[in-house]
């Protein structure tokens, strides 16, 4: 298995003219190629300008229940040639379970030095550095609202799927035990939260917090700290 760099699988691949290809500065721009090939959508309320566009996968986040959520950094170290085997059985062992999808547009592995020195000087997962992919397993209902009759949450179904999603991670953990995961796009009731969002930087997060607001004003699940006070954030451990 070879990887090729995304312009030329893109140049090979049937029905991508280049002329669809989109530089990061271009990505958001309200053109109407966007519109036609449906990678827009625009605000359809009465009077609302032109330019308000929106990424249509965004647009089933309204009411949304998440059932579950995993993400995993994949590190370019799994593309050498004596562990390619052992990624794809992973990867394979767990779409066995549930579906996942690789991000590669969110490892930062073989990008330019600057880049990378900048991201290093950041809080996140240094883990990102050396990734080529980040890899997301979820699954989700909606739209669904707890206490109104006919719309509720699939509870079963949610416990359904979250142990599947569990079971899919487990698979690619047996190869990567401790990936780092993408903190916005992460488990909820992540149990190693401080190594998996933060890694080595946590130390040095900590004492940030420690120093700027040591009687812990600011929290939230699972941020720098948190696990000084009760999940409600009012009463310290």
């Amino acid at each position: 298995m070879r990887w090729r760099p995304r312009r030329r699988i893109s140049a090979s691949t049937p029905g991508c003219s280049p002329s669809y290809r989109f530089s990061a500065q271009e990505f958001w721009s309200p053109t109407l190629v966007k519109r036609t090939l449906g990678f827009i959508r625009s605000d359809d309320r009465p009077g609302a300008p032109k330019t308000n566009v929106f990424w249509p996968g965004d647009q089933t986040q309204a009411g949304q229940v998440l059932h579950g959520f995993e993400s995993a950094w994949l590190s370019a170290a799994l593309l050498r040639e004596n562990r390619r085997e052992a990624l794809a059985d992973a990867l394979f062992a767990a779409t066995r379970h549930w579906p996942l999808s690789l991000h590669f547009n969110k490892g930062l592995a073989g990008a330019p030095p600057d880049a990378i020195a900048a991201a290093r000087d950041t809080a996140m997962n240094p883990a990102v550095l050396d990734a080529f992919a980040l890899v997301i397993l979820g699954a989700e209902e909606q739209p669904a609202y707890p206490g109104i009759e006919g719309h509720e949450p699939d509870v079963a179904q949610a416990r359904r799927r979250s142990q599947a999603i569990g079971r899919a991670m487990g698979e690619l953990r047996k190869l990567a035990p401790n990936p780092g995961a993408y903190v916005s796009e992460s488990n909820y009731f992540e149990k190693d939260w401080q190594q998996a969002f933060w890694g080595s930087n946590y130390a040095r997060l900590r004492a940030v917090k420690s120093q700027y607001d040591p009687e812990g004003l600011f929290f939230v699940h699972h941020g720098v700290g948190s696990e000084d006070w009760s999940d409600d954030g009012f009463t310290p451990r």
